[in-house]
């Protein structure tokens, strides 16, 4: 069984660099949980929570396929040609909307299209990409294949952190918990 000095020495070694990237994924989770938190998204997804959609699974194709149809009319006007990459229909809530992901003509994200999914009509556009910005950056992606192997052996390194610790903490707290009653026996 190894000794405690051999747990502290790993605990430190493991500890030091650990630290850091438990201060990233910290900070840039506080940002990522704060957006999702604080987010017109969030906002919009808690209005409609309780709210029952008009459109139902026996509803007749027009009841949905009317509104498709005139946003794809709307969005050749707005984007010629564009290609499409996806399109998401909310059809509950004070503002129904259809969301037109158009991606460009050599692949990748570039704007979305947002209609108002009662009458079709064009109402914003915006900037798209898959994942938002900050996500990527928590996750380690926006770094690349590279940035998704080191954030995978943080995490592991995180872990290793852990076991180590909580090892080092119940060894000592063996040896110091003799003679110790209640809650003393645990946290000397």
């Amino acid at each position: 069984m190894p000794t405690p000095a051999f747990w502290r020495r790993w605990h430190r070694w493991i500890g030091a660099p650990a630290a850091l990237f438990l201060a990233f994924a910290s900070v840039t989770g506080v940002i990522v949980a704060g957006t999702e938190f604080f987010g017109e998204d969030e906002a919009v997804r808690e209005a409609n929570r309780t709210l029952v959609s008009a459109v139902h699974t026996d509803s007749p194709p027009d009841a949905w396929m009317g509104a498709i149809n005139a946003a794809m009319a709307s969005a050749a006007k707005e984007a010629p040609g564009a290609p499409i990459d996806k399109i998401a229909i909310e059809l509950k809530g004070q503002a129904p909307v259809i969301t037109m992901y158009l991606g460009t003509k050599t692949g990748g994200e570039d704007r979305r299209l947002l209609f108002d999914a009662r009458t079709g009509k064009f109402t914003r556009s915006d900037g798209y990409a898959d994942k938002a910005f900050i996500n990527r950056v928590h996750s380690g992606e926006v770094f690349g294949d590279g940035g998704l192997v080191a954030s995978m052996v943080w995490g592991v390194a995180l872990l290793a952190l852990t076991v180590s610790g909580f090892t080092l903490y119940w060894r000592l707290a063996g040896a110091n918990r003799q003679g110790r009653t209640g809650l003393q026996r645990w946290f000397f």
